[in-house]
């Protein structure tokens, strides 16, 4: 009788060691770096328990996320009920080699005889698994599938004088971290002005881990509207589902004026009006400069010529300048601007070079903050200038 007791009593407590215990559970595998492994953290206990904290470790040699709400459930493990913890994570290894996560100890307040409380520690001992060298040069990026969304607002190899083309890219990554995508690509070339909204990182859970995103965003513009083309950006990931190396690839795209190839939709071509006037100031000077000729004033003829242009009520440049300014055509308003100051300044009116500074804010600044009236008002107090 005795020997059964005592047979009980072992089993019972054997059974108790058993169940109160915590462990690391790891896939047997040989990741990468930046290669997401699943962890899964267990405890079985018997005893009741009031009260528990678990804090998982945090490490130089890897970034790691929760990924989903602690679970408890009862049970049956040899014939007996017993209290299953489980906390789900994901584990990225920084670095190749031997890679160590844990110990962890999960902190208990038990209910023993009396409702009284007594504190209870149950220690899952640390796991080793080993890191492989990512397989490529440059950033590690490893994820079980990427994808990239490229989106215009117009045609890049035709757009509108004066128009800005926004670029938008959304690079997506199952299996990864927010911070482990790579940095904003650089979009630059001396025939393009470039604008950059703040990129924006975003990470959602799902069962299978994490999936990140990051968006940028330019505003582009061409300096002269000579045509170019944005070359490709390669982004070289590592898929773990086929243990492969591969490269996603933002699209070279063309870049350019519609008008360029039209001689910039004809903004060079005066109008018959004003190619009437600039005959007939034309006439005159050559009028002028006869009757100079004539007069045996030759080494003042510049001057007579000077006068006269500047006394002329006809003025092309002007003319041009102020009819510009009611389209909202900005590359073709500045470039009338030139041609109005060259010709003051042939004249030897006044011009400080601070003329066009308001005009060269509005124009080399995101097309959407203009205000319909800027650019006319800009011409205004220009053309107001003496």
């Amino acid at each position: 009788m005795v020997r059964r007791i005592l047979l009980l009593v072992f089993l019972l407590c054997a059974g108790g060691a058993h169940a109160d215990s915590l462990r690391l559970v790891v896939p047997e595998a040989k990741p990468v770096v930046g290669e997401m492994i699943p962890v899964t953290l267990r405890g079985e206990y018997t005893r009741l328990i009031a009260l528990e904290t678990l804090t998982f470790p945090n490490s130089d040699d890897y970034d790691w996320m929760q990924l989903a709400r602690d679970q408890w459930r009862d049970e049956q493990i040899g014939g007996r009920t017993v209290r299953v913890f489980e906390r789900r994570l994901a584990v990225f290894p920084r670095r190749a080699g031997v890679l160590t996560i844990g110990p962890v100890v999960h902190h208990l307040t038990l209910v023993g005889v009396d409702n009284l409380r007594e504190p209870f520690d149950v220690t899952a001992p640390a796991v080793t698994l080993p890191v492989a060298p990512f397989p490529a040069e440059g950033r590690p990026l490893s994820a079980r599938s990427l994808t990239i969304e490229d989106t215009l607002s117009a045609a890049p190899g035709a757009l509108r004088d004066g128009e800005s083309l926004v670029r938008r890219v959304v690079l997506k990554a199952a299996g990864t971290l927010p911070h482990l995508l790579p940095p904003r690509p650089i979009l630059r070339e001396p025939w393009l002005i470039s604008f950059v909204a703040p990129e924006r990182r975003e990470t959602r859970l799902t069962p299978e881990g994490p999936v990140s995103t990051v968006t940028w965003e330019w505003h582009l513009r061409p300096k002269t509207g000579e045509p170019g083309v944005l070359p490709a950006v390669s982004i070289p990931w590592f898929d773990t589902v086929t243990r492969q190396m591969r490269t996603a690839e933002i699209a070279a795209i063309p870049f350019g004026y519609a008008s360029f190839g039209d001689n910039r939709s004809g903004v060079d071509r005066l109008p018959v009006a004003d190619l009437a006037a600039g005959l007939l100031v034309f006439a005159a000077g050559i009028g002028a400069g006869l009757v100079a000729v004539l007069a045996g004033a030759s080494r003042r003829r510049a001057g007579v010529l000077r006068t006269l242009r500047r006394l002329s009520p006809f003025d092309p440049a002007r003319r041009r300048l102020k009819r510009l300014a009611r389209t909202g055509d900005l590359p073709a308003i500045r470039r009338a601007a030139d041609r109005y100051l060259r010709r003051r300044r042939e004249l030897g009116l006044a011009v400080t070079g601070r003329e066009t500074a308001r005009l060269d804010e509005i124009l080399y600044r995101p097309s959407e903050g203009i205000a319909p009236r800027e650019a006319e008002t800009a011409i205004r107090g220009l053309l107001n200038h003496r």
